[in-house]
């Protein structure tokens, strides 16, 4: 972690960290699980229990396949576990899914506002999702903060996917900052391991989503309550 003043550039995960999880996607997951059952309902209960959600509470398992994993990645696990269909074609359905539930989001707090007043302190700012380009842009949009974002990478925008480095050193390349200079905010270890991979400045964790302060406090410099707290460990 470097020094706090050096902090230029915040790089936050969406879902989870400016919607709050279990309001916004738990409801989504049951859908994706009828979907990929092919209305099975049997086989939905057993395809949410692999990506890691009891069907009857609702309550997502930290870094789950359903808390942290990108469209592929569900996909795959949803194929494996009993899902009729082929990869290629559940990933279509589940982007299509989720580039359609934006209306369901619930935002952890007025975004609009939230970052108009980071822009206003000069802050580079970004969003980098493990969902697809068109659902965080959707969310945005919705939102009122799009006109604040200097960067959006989702799993299909050609950065890579968490937890590896690209989508934070494509923020860099789009605002001139250097890794040292970016916090990266997430409510799970891939966002986290993101930062940390790309050698960002500071990595910080928030409760909104499916992780614990136990889960979370190994890969991030602070651990806050949600993002309106943010500025706090900023400095």
């Amino acid at each position: 972690m470097n020094t706090q003043k050096t902090i230029a550039g915040i790089l936050f995960d969406k879902d989870g960290t400016l919607l709050d999880y279990a309001k916004s996607w738990v409801p989504v997951n049951y859908e994706l699980a009828r979907i990929a059952a092919n209305g099975d309902e049997a086989l939905a209960r057993t395809l949410l229990v692999a990506g890691g959600m009891d069907p009857d509470s609702g309550y997502v398992t930290p870094d789950s396949l359903l808390a942290a994993g990108n469209t592929v990645e569900i996909a795959t696990g949803m194929v494996k576990a009993g899902s009729p269909f082929t990869i290629e074609a559940l990933r279509e359905k589940l982007d299509y899914l989720f580039a359609n539930s934006t209306a369901l989001a619930v935002p952890v707090t007025d975004l609009g506002a939230f970052f108009a007043g980071l822009h206003a302190k000069g802050y580079r700012l970004g969003v980098a999702s493990s969902d697809n380009e068109r659902s965080i842009r959707e969310t945005a949009k919705r939102f009122g903060f799009d006109g604040y974002l200097h960067y959006v990478a989702g799993y299909d925008s050609g950065f890579g996917t968490k937890p590896e480095p690209g989508m934070v050193l494509g923020f860099c390349a789009a605002t001139g900052l250097e890794p040292h200079q970016v916090a990266v905010v997430g409510d799970n270890n891939h966002d986290l391991h993101m930062g940390r991979n790309a050698g960002a400045g500071l990595t910080v964790a928030v409760l909104t989503g499916t992780g614990s302060p136990q889960s979370l406090s190994a890969a991030s410099d602070h651990c806050i309550a949600d993002i309106t707290h943010l500025e706090t460990v900023l400095g």
